[in-house]
């Protein structure tokens, strides 16, 4: 339906007029731009009521306040149902390809097993689908799926390969020989006319009951014929039909998923972030899973799931042609389609059929992300900054993240480090090592403080980048710690995470929080995994400080000692030998090529001495 603008009005007023006087009934509307494109399409129970919402309401999607300046015109079609206004919807989308309607992710590169429009047909798996009379089935998301059925196929019927034109009139003529795939008994040779058509082409019928899922009645068929040859005597005969039967028992053993009581039901679920909506479709045929598909909604307009989910219904059920009278669901939807019921199960084998399609559809989301994430890493470190910000409920992503650890033996040599992460990397130039001044024996607390102050006095006072997080390696005190130096002292205002650890030294609780609470971040994610690895990170590279002054302190205390021995000496020694251990080792001639023989000898002795 349309409508004509007249010389004067305005916009607003033009489009106004149009909605007054929309009929309230089913229908699908269209906005066009100043330009006359089509730029979204919409469906509605009530065109008027829904309609005249974008122009009464203030959105909070930014996006439809940007759609609502864009339009310039309406066109609206009625329906008699609610289902006709989302199949019509579900058309337009793919004809017009509007800008801020979802868009549906092509699905070219998924193959279909096709079985050709030939005298003599082949099966086999194709990515182009050419409208020749040829059958389709498919396209299969999941590959091994698809070869198994193949694979299946192949060995119960042996059934040409070749692009040989087996007509009629070139068989009779002769102009074929057998080849190899007849003498390793893949195929009788239609070619020579070794099988009948009618024989080759009862193979194709049962061929496509198998594709369509209907592996239940061959099965029944083989038994029936298995018994006939056997009761005949023929059993050569009949062992050849109970391999076939085995073979489809076990393919069926291995896609139930239900109880074969389970009959004719679509299944649908849905996983949703910013940018995209990801739908499962399962196609269930006695207890048997026959279709299974996964595909991916760009999203334009921060479409509801709901809304998402009944577009996906839309699209899978008229691709398949699937008459199903039963669609099972993970939520309730505001949705009638004619003579089918729509479950949402809470217990039982259809909730068990659910939850296969909600298992597809993440791990569907999951290798998406993954594949994004390797053409653009950055994808992934912003995605875990997001998560941590999620979790944590922050003002700000945690683009810069610090952790503090400390180190001492007994308390001596006391150290501790700093480690940054920027964009989940280690920034190892930021890296901080300190020796501790102001704190003896072993207070960890009193360390932990003594580095947090000089840490974020110097930032301020060189106005250097503060972190958007800290994190501490320690549980509830040493979080209380620094927040005192960081919020009482200092008056900044940066989340504090502790990072505990069990008795085997694993990072097992992450908190947040004064008073201190365990936030449930679950283990081996790659968010726990980021978390931890920073933890690792400040650990070893305290351990490592600690490690290299301690061995430093040893070096000067026994070389230090020994009368005769200035610096220029014990740098030549240490240059040599490179550590106290190898001096004492060698011998009074070695040493004295470096010192001389009368302090080669004084060496040796003291440190025989100090053993």
């Amino acid at each position: 339906m349309e409508q004509e603008k007249s010389k004067g009005m305005s916009t607003a007023e033009y489009l106004h007029g149009i909605v007054l006087n929309l009929p309230e009934c089913p229908g699908i509307y269209q906005y066009l731009n100043a330009e006359g494109t089509i730029i979204y399409v919409g469906k509605a129970k009530n065109l008027k009521r829904r309609v005249s919402s974008y122009f009464t309401k203030d959105h909070e999607s930014a996006k439809t306040r940007v759609l609502v300046t864009k339009i310039a015109d309406i066109r609206y079609i009625v329906v008699n149902t609610e289902e006709d206004a989302l199949l019509l919807e579900n058309n337009l989308i793919k004809k017009y390809k509007p800008r801020y309607n979802v868009l549906l992710k092509d699905d070219k590169t998924y193959p279909s097993i096709c079985i050709s429009n030939e005298y003599f047909p082949r099966i086999y798996k194709t990515r182009k689908i050419i409208r020749d009379g040829s059958s389709y089935y498919g396209p299969y998301s999941h590959i091994p799926s698809m070869m198994a059925m193949l694979e299946l196929i192949k060995k119960l019927y042996p059934l040409r390969t070749c692009h040989l034109a087996l007509t009629p009139e070139n068989i009779s003529k002769g102009k074929f020989k057998v080849c190899l795939e007849y003498h390793i008994k893949n195929c009788k040779a239609p070619c020579v006319g070794l099988t009948s058509h009618e024989e080759y082409m009862e193979n194709i019928r049962q061929a496509k009951e198998i594709l369509k899922g209907n592996t239940e009645a061959i099965s029944s068929l083989l038994m029936e014929r298995m018994k006939i040859l056997s009761d005949e005597m023929r059993f050569e005969e009949a062992q050849k039909v109970k391999e076939k039967y085995l073979l489809i028992e076990n393919y069926r053993s291995k896609s139930e998923v239900v109880s074969a009581t389970l009959h004719n039901i679509d299944v649908f679920s849905i996983e949703k972030d910013d940018s995209s909506a990801y739908i499962n479709y399962l196609h269930i045929t006695n207890g048997s899973i026959n279709q299974a598909f996964t595909f991916e909604y760009k999203v334009r307009m921060n479409e509801s799931k709901e809304e998402l989910l009944q577009l996906g219904i839309a699209e899978m059920r008229e691709r398949y042609k699937s008459q199903s009278k039963e669609i099972i669901i993970p939520f309730e939807l505001d949705m009638e389609m004619n003579g089918v019921t729509f479950t949402v199960p809470q217990r039982g084998e259809k909730k068990h059929l659910l939850n296969l399609s909600l298992m597809n559809v993440k791990q569907y989301k999951i290798d998406r992300l993954k594949q994004a994430e390797k053409l653009n890493p950055e994808q992934r470190s912003v995605r875990l900054m997001k998560e941590i910000q999620e979790q944590l409920h922050l003002e700000k992503m945690p683009n810069h993240i610090e952790c503090f650890d400390n180190s001492n033996i007994q308390g001596s040599d006391a150290v501790a480090a700093c480690v940054v992460f920027k964009k989940a990397k280690p920034s190892k130039k930021d890296y901080r090592k300190y020796i501790i001044r102001t704190v003896s024996g072993p207070d960890d607390y009193a360390s932990m403080q003594e580095v947090v102050r000089r840490r974020y006095t110097r930032i301020l006072d060189e106005q250097d980048e503060l972190p958007d997080l800290i994190l501490t390696d320690g549980g509830k005190g040493q979080m209380e710690v620094v927040r005192e130096v960081i919020e009482d002292e200092l008056n900044l205002h940066i989340p504090i995470v502790g990072l505990a650890k069990d008795n085997r030294h694993k990072t097992s609780e992450i908190l947040y929080g004064f008073p201190p609470q365990t936030v449930g971040i679950k283990q081996g994610t790659p968010l726990f995994h980021l978390l931890e690895n920073i933890q690792d990170e400040v650990h070893r590279f305290a351990i490592t400080f600690h490690r290299d002054k301690r061995s430093k302190s040893q070096i000067a205390s026994e070389l230090d000692r020994i009368k005769g021995i200035g610096k220029i000496r014990k740098t030549a020694l240490l240059k040599k030998f490179k550590s106290v251990s190898r001096i004492r080792k060698a011998t009074i001639e070695e040493l004295a090529e470096i010192v001389g023989e009368s302090v080669a000898k004084t060496i040796k002795e003291s440190l025989e001495a100090n053993k």
